[in-house]
């Protein structure tokens, strides 16, 4: 927790009122963003995002798997969360394993549609190779290794990142005799397929202080909320999860107001990401 003297509290809530923040941002500007991508050697796609003085990596490890009974049309994504203890002093012990568990299911919501996978936004029909039978099961591993506010958004930019560095190696199938065989695979050293993220979205977070919401919020920002809206949005606009934290209710105009805002403001976060993805790759060849 972020401990504010009354002055230092007047001062932020304030900046806020006038649109004018202490770090000299408006209500609805993002910190500046640096993508690395390939950072870790070993998974199949790996990136690192800063977000001001927040610090998050992602990385992708792919597997080949059996569909689930209820969704034989559909691979698996899993996402784990760790917060570093070095990252804050309340991620140690307790805290960070409640936090963790607090951002992955968020992460869930958003990217993937809760456990269910009902309106995923990332595309899980493309990650099976044979219906009922073969399918990728793809593990997104995030770690924070340094949080000043805005965990939820670093993250899913992280993922993004990270599922665009992202090559799943290019399997032939050879189907069994008869349809209770199960088939046999042969993995590629060699061929890679590039995981397309053109669906998938960035997280835009509202967080409310005072009367006011603002984007992309510090640590010190966060510790004056009163409630927070986390919105998913693609890059044609479209709304792909939504998720809420903090005890204070919203009226339902102030939530589309809300949505309308993190519309606007996520077609250039996606932009930007982009650019900050592509130069990465391109400084990895």
């Amino acid at each position: 927790m972020v401990g504010l003297s009354e002055g230092e509290k007047q001062f932020l809530r304030g900046g806020i009122e006038q649109n004018l923040r202490a770090d000299g941002r408006t209500r609805n500007q993002f910190r500046p963003i640096s993508v690395e991508t390939g950072v870790i050697p070993q998974a199949n796609g790996s990136a690192r995002v800063r977000l001001g003085a927040t610090e998050v990596i992602a990385s992708i490890k792919a597997e080949l798997g059996k569909p689930s009974v209820l969704h034989p049309d559909k691979g698996k994504v899993s996402i784990f969360v760790d917060c570093s203890p070095t990252a804050a002093p309340i991620y140690e012990g307790k805290g960070g394993e409640e936090l963790s568990m607090e951002l992955s299911v968020s992460l869930e919501r958003c990217l993937l549609g809760g456990k269910s996978g009902a309106g995923a936004a990332i595309d899980l029909s493309s990650l099976v190779l044979v219906e009922g039978k073969v399918c990728w099961d793809l593990y997104i591993d995030a770690l924070v290794v340094s949080s000043d506010g805005n965990l939820l958004d670093s993250l899913a930019a992280a993922i993004k990142a990270a599922l665009s560095n992202t090559g799943l190696p290019k399997v032939n199938v050879v189907l069994g005799a008869s349809p209770e065989e199960q088939p046999e695979v042969d993995v590629s050293d060699e061929e890679f397929l590039q995981f397309d993220t053109s669906a998938v979205p960035v997280i835009v977070t509202l967080t409310k202080v005072g009367k006011h919401y603002i984007v992309d919020a510090t640590s010190e920002e966060e510790s004056q909320m009163s409630s927070a809206v986390s919105v998913s949005v693609n890059r044609n606009g479209q709304i792909c999860g939504l998720t809420k934290r903090g005890g204070a209710g919203l009226d339902p105009s102030v939530i589309h107001d809300m949505v309308s805002v993190a519309k606007y403001v996520s077609q250039e976060f996606i932009s930007v990401l982009d650019s900050e993805v592509a130069a990465a790759e391109a400084s990895e060849e």
